[in-house]
């Protein structure tokens, strides 16, 4: 029970607020009674002095200056580290590296992978599948529309006596040529309308 309760008060931020003279009245004597009763405080309170020692001692008695062309001197060796990136075999290997390391990254998330990237480029797969679809089976059905025209004229000349066959060719030919026309002016004529 003893031991229990000395783990409950002792605490390393309580060793840091004593340290840096943050205790003040009731909690500073309070503190300092329970030093004299516990080791581990005593052992934390001398090993946070001792780093408080090295780091004064580190830096406390030197000061740092950096020359006057210190950032021309980065950045030269900055541009002259880099300058081999240049070379194809370089760029090569980095693309490579950065396609295995997407490739990873997409391992790694897993079925998040899944829902955001597989099934929207699914979906969009399916798509362009049925519009490819619909554009062929227009195609295939206007073609068929077409040859089965052609033979109907085609067998109508044929067998038609005294170029009847041939009449009814110019009057169907025509009779196409002039649909466009009266379409526009069909639209004209409801659009004054």
């Amino acid at each position: 029970m003893n031991s229990l309760n000395q783990d409950n008060q002792c605490q390393a931020e309580q060793v840091a607020a004593y340290l840096d003279d943050e205790l003040d009245g009731t909690a500073l004597e309070s503190f300092e009674a329970h030093l004299n009763t516990c080791a581990g405080c005593i052992t934390e309170l001398r090993t946070q002095r001792q780093l408080l020692c090295t780091l004064n001692a580190a830096f406390g008695s030197r000061s740092f200056e950096l020359p006057d062309d210190f950032a021309r001197v980065v950045k030269a060796h900055a541009e002259s580290n880099v300058s081999g990136m240049r070379r194809k075999d370089e760029r090569r290997r980095a693309v490579q590296l950065s396609a295995v390391l997407a490739l990873i990254a997409f391992g790694l998330l897993g079925t998040a992978t899944q829902a955001l990237v597989f099934q929207p480029a699914g979906s969009l797969l399916r798509l362009a599948r049925g519009l490819f679809d619909l554009g062929w089976r227009t195609l295939y059905d206007a073609g068929t529309g077409v040859a089965v025209i052609l033979r109907l004229l085609g067998r109508a000349i044929m067998l038609s006596p005294h170029g009847l066959g041939l009449f009814l060719l110019v009057a169907f030919l025509l009779a196409i040529s002039l649909l466009p026309l009266l379409i526009v002016k069909y639209h004209r004529a409801q659009t004054v309308e």
